[in-house]
């Protein structure tokens, strides 16, 4: 789940990050309002949706006086921004964080997030933040510097000292700095958060450290654990379709192909993706059925496939197991199929728990579908039907 930057500077600044002075705004008059009270020369004003690379969309305004401030965020509210990371349609703006411009003197890049390889918290820091960081850090493998932490146990401050200096800072900055690095493990850890990011960490003038922005990405698989985080979801940021597969005990994630996925397990479903591109085809969707699901929550997810006008083919790879039965998916299947006012072709492909009795039961619903031996066969008709031909 993502929280958006005001919320992640909020979150942070109880562990004794700097933050800039401001606050949060609906409408043009409330965006005066704030800006008339902040201190400094300068005002930020920043459009707040779940996006990097604001700034090259028009998102972000420096403006010199409260009445400018207005002026921005009216252009600001109501827009859609468009970024490479909201896709053509972009997303609409419905709040603006009104906030003190710093006066910079460097930009730092500064990241906590958990490892998988080693289940350890990386920390990672640069001295040149800001943007594309993602691009210069490819090309100069030096740029980050990093450090490994336990999520276990408590670091020794030295370590986040040692970090401050290989950037070449020296006291007091590298305590200044040492003391935001040690700040962002705990709130990752504390918050069951997958990334903190902080781009920029602003060194200012007057030779302090302020985070300008900030990103963080919290485990919804761990939200039973912080009731109190799930008022930060933005229901209006999500994707719909998600959100409504979310609420069906799916897992799911659009994309921009043709071929309709449904699998259970996101393994396999992960392994179907890599097939399915390998073998030329185009997947318009990740799903992941939780052991949870009933079939009616199936069914449902099922309708979200068929109301995508791109989906020319479905193809289900299905394991039973002990918790759901390969029958349990194909009565969802069944029920959504029959109702659907489209009709579009079926390959699956069934293995493991109730294979052979999910095989009869779809064709007792009347629902055709071509029978595939193994992955590799569904995938290769998916693929062919998918481009036109035949299973």
């Amino acid at each position: 789940m993502n929280v958006h930057e005001y919320q992640a500077k909020a979150i942070l600044s109880r562990y004794g990050v700097p933050v800039p002075e401001g606050s949060v705004a609906h409408t043009a008059e409330a965006a005066k309002t704030i800006a008339q009270d902040l201190t400094g020369s300068r005002v930020a004003v920043k459009a707040q949706v779940h996006a990097g690379a604001r700034g090259k969309a028009g998102g972000v305004k420096l403006v010199l006086s409260a009445e400018e401030a207005g002026t921005a965020a009216e252009k600001i509210l109501g827009n859609k921004i468009v970024t490479d990371q909201t896709g053509g349609d972009g997303k609409a703006v419905r709040t603006v964080l009104v906030e003190a411009a710093a006066d910079v003197l460097e930009e730092l890049f500064v990241a906590a997030l958990v490892d998988p390889s080693n289940g350890m918290i990386a920390l990672m820091a640069a001295r040149e933040g800001g943007e594309d960081i993602e691009e210069r850090a490819a090309k100069d493998k030096n740029l980050l510097k990093r450090i490994y932490v336990s999520p276990d146990t408590d670091p020794s401050f030295s370590q986040y000292l040692q970090l401050a200096h290989d950037l070449g800072f020296e006291d007091p900055l590298s305590g200044r700095l040492a003391k935001i690095f040690n700040a962002l493990p705990r709130a990752l850890a504390e918050h069951d958060a997958s990334l903190i990011e902080i781009n920029p960490l602003a060194l200012t003038v007057d030779n302090f450290f302020m985070a300008l922005d900030a990103k963080m990405v919290l485990d919804d698989n761990a939200l039973y654990r912080h009731p109190e985080l799930e008022s930060l979801r933005d229901t209006d940021d999500d994707d719909p379709v998600e959100r409504a597969a979310q609420s069906q005990e799916i897992n799911y994630v659009g994309m921009d192909g043709d071929i309709g996925v449904i699998v259970n397990g996101a393994g396999l479903a992960l392994a179907t993706l890599d097939m399915l591109r390998d073998a030329g085809g185009d997947p318009a969707n990740f799903m992941d059925i939780r052991t949870t699901a009933l079939s009616m929550n199936i069914a449902k997810g099922v309708d979200l496939l068929l109301s995508n006008d791109r989906v020319k083919v479905l193809l289900v790879n299905m394991h039973g197991g002990g918790m759901q039965r390969c029958d349990t998916i194909v009565e969802g299947i069944g029920m959504s199929m029959t109702r659907a006012k489209r009709k579009i072709p079926i390959v699956m492909r069934a293995a493991g728990n109730n294979a052979e009795f999910a095989k009869q039961r779809l064709k007792n619903f009347g629902v055709p579908f071509t029978n595939a031996t193994d992955m590799a066969d569904a995938v290769n008709n998916a693929v062919s039907i998918a481009k036109g031909g035949q299973a």
